[in-house]
């Protein structure tokens, strides 16, 4: 790179919308702090990026949900440093109580606040992935760019996102924001939301035309930034990256993340230890207490009281009853799961109580969850998600339903299709 050290790059993340997309489990969580594989979800990027050298971050929040679950999860950085042992330590800081009326304008207050005169880097509280950004960096500079895009190929439904049109040299010739119909997308590049500024994008922010937008409240990066820069002729590149990505932006693409990651991160970022060396069946924990329940899973493993298939992950101080079966799935810490229990690729977060018998396929359950499950009457869930802090009688059947927080469901209550707020 040309003048600055990886170590003056700003990331700011912009974490300012209600999730909507990942209702219910963002009603009470902001979307960055929701758990996935046991840890925070915006947890994934920033390790991403400070393993590589980066030292400052900075959350672009707005709203009490998303400051207080970032700010009593991270702090200052002091934590996030020490458990994966990185010195010198980073730091992260937040947007001042200014409200954003959109991800370009949480940056340009945040540019402002903190006096930016360095590159920044954006990432978004719902991605994950893995990117040199050092290369990134270097094909920005070596172009001249005012801002370059990171793009991925995408085969899915590309109206949920911004699509590049690419010339030979990577200058971004058009962007067109969530097409309509595929046939309006001029690429199957997709924008993942990483963007590298340089630091005269903060004069490009106070120039009056760009003022105006504000004012009209169209400050958001791809509806509104990236058509004005490349409509004024600035030089806005694209960048396609080869590497995982994920945008975790619904439940059913949560799970997705959950089972490709489960089965591709090396084991030293899974974070625990398998309980067969031919396995990816990972339990988690270090402390003796710990140790000791990840000695009794093994051991019901072994003796075939409990069957576990395909990549799993679990958390630390976990107990699973005899005759469970698991299977591409995710248990979070202090979780206890009965006997005769079946967990087919879903997602069980932390400190949740899983009844006998209870049958669970392809759902996400939040924390802090009791599904009342018994041997007589077993529950079964699937396709579904189930907010913090939800009871589930006995007998209860969700399906293709997303529960809200706090609710408790009635025994024998047959939920189809159906959103309970």
């Amino acid at each position: 790179m040309a003048e600055w050290n990886l170590s003056d790059v700003k990331v700011i993340i912009p974490i300012g919308g209600e999730a909507t997309r990942l209702r219910p489990l963002t009603v009470e969580t902001s979307k960055a702090t929701v758990r996935l594989l046991n840890r925070p979800l915006i947890e994934y990027s920033i390790l991403e990026l400070a393993k590589q050298g980066i030292k400052e971050f900075i959350f672009g929040v707005r709203g009490y949900v998303n400051y207080r679950s970032l700010f009593d999860t991270f702090k200052e950085g002091i934590g996030f440093s020490a458990r994966y042992k990185i010195k010198p330590r980073v730091h992260f800081k937040y947007q001042p109580r200014v409200d954003s009326i959109g991800n370009a304008d949480s940056v340009r207050i945040n540019i402002e606040y903190y006096d930016i005169n360095e590159p920044i880097i954006v990432v978004q509280g719902d991605n994950i992935f893995k990117l040199d950004i050092t290369k990134a960096l270097e094909f920005h500079e070596s172009k001249g760019a005012i801002m370059t895009i990171v793009l991925k190929k995408y085969e899915g439904d590309l109206s949920e996102f911004g699509v590049a049109d690419l010339s030979g040299e990577h200058l971004i010739k058009r962007f067109v924001e969530k097409p309509k119909r595929r046939e309006e997308a001029p690429s199957d590049l997709i924008n993942t939301g990483i963007y590298i500024l340089s630091p005269e994008i903060r004069e490009i922010f106070r120039s009056n035309e760009v003022m105006e937008m504000y004012k009209m409240g169209r400050m958001d990066f791809g509806k509104d930034i990236i058509p004005y820069l490349i409509n004024k002729g600035y030089l806005v590149y694209g960048y396609p990256m080869k590497e995982i990505w994920f945008d975790v932006g619904t439940p059913e693409r949560y799970l997705e993340a959950m089972v490709t990651l489960l089965n591709t991160l090396p084991d030293s970022e899974i974070g625990g230890k398998r309980i067969d060396p031919d396995r990816r069946i990972f339990v988690q924990g270090t402390s003796p207490d710990s140790i000791k329940r990840r000695k009794i899973i093994q051991r019901k493993f072994k003796r075939g009281l409990i069957k576990m298939e395909g990549s799993i992950l679990i958390g630390r101080h976990c107990q699973i009853g005899d005759n469970t079966y698991i299977e591409e799935s995710n248990i979070d810490n202090f979780t206890i799961v009965g006997e005769g229990v079946r967990i087919i690729r879903s997602a069980i977060m932390d400190r949740n109580f899983i009844g006998d018998g209870a049958y669970i396929e392809n759902s996400i359950i939040a924390r802090h969850v009791e599904v009342k499950s018994s041997k007589e009457r077993p529950v079964r869930i699937i396709n579904s998600v189930i907010a913090d802090d939800v009871i589930i009688g006995e007998g209860s059947e969700i399906i293709n339903s997303k529960i809200y927080p706090h609710k408790v469901i009635n025994a024998g209550s047959k939920l189809h299709e159906t959103i309970l707020t």
